[in-house]
């Protein structure tokens, strides 16, 4: 039995591309083996709170020396990690806001970067422990990004491969709807080499 953990962060309950494609995506893997579970995490109806000083300190807390409030302020990121940990696959919408991620997907990257349970610090320096895992990234842009002068631009799949890989997750693909702020005939196209290879991944 598969286990999927799906995240999308676009803010547009309608009219998302991101959400479209991965649950075109979700739909295709749970045909494919109908016994596949999915838990979904929706960063814009359901947001995480953002980091403060509160839950820092938690982090670095050792669990046997939390105080109550401590106790109370980390339940939310260790279910989160929790749930990264429990996937097999990690299907992750991940539209293109002001060149980088939204700000509810970074919050959720913060309450799983957690020192000690995704990743740790050795002799060599920082080593990911989240192994195993098959990612794919569904990122919508209005612009194209992909190639040329604008490429400098793009802090969506540059960051995300970055975080992904710190933490130990390596086999990360980017399925990309580019340009879809050009016009009717650009979406159609950016539409169809998504869903190209939305059927080659889930073969």
């Amino acid at each position: 039995m598969a286990k999927v953990l799906h995240i999308d962060s676009s803010v547009r309950s309608t009219g998302s591309l991101t959400r479209q494609l991965g649950a075109e995506f979700i739909a295709k893997l749970k045909a494919a083996d109908p016994s596949t579970t999915v838990v979904t995490r929706d960063l814009a109806a359901s947001p995480v709170p953002h980091l403060t000083e509160q839950m820092l300190g938690a982090y670095f807390t050792p669990a046997e020396q939390r105080n109550a409030e401590q106790a109370f302020t980390i339940k939310t990121s260790d279910t989160l990690v929790d749930e990264l940990l429990a996937a097999d696959t990690i299907v992750i919408g991940a539209p293109m806001y002001n060149f980088s991620v939204t700000s509810g997907l970074k919050a959720w990257i913060d309450h799983v970067a957690r020192a000690g349970r995704t990743f740790k610090y050795g002799a060599n320096g920082p080593e990911g422990l989240v192994h195993g895992k098959k990612v794919i990234v569904f990122v919508a842009t209005g612009g194209a990004y992909s190639e040329g002068p604008a490429a400098a631009y793009d802090h969506t799949t540059t960051y995300l491969r970055s975080v992904l890989g710190f933490l130990g997750m390596t086999d990360v693909t980017f399925v990309v709807a580019e340009g879809v702020a050009m016009g009717e005939e650009a979406v159609n196209a950016a539409l169809a080499k998504s869903r190209a290879q939305i059927e080659a991944i889930a073969a």
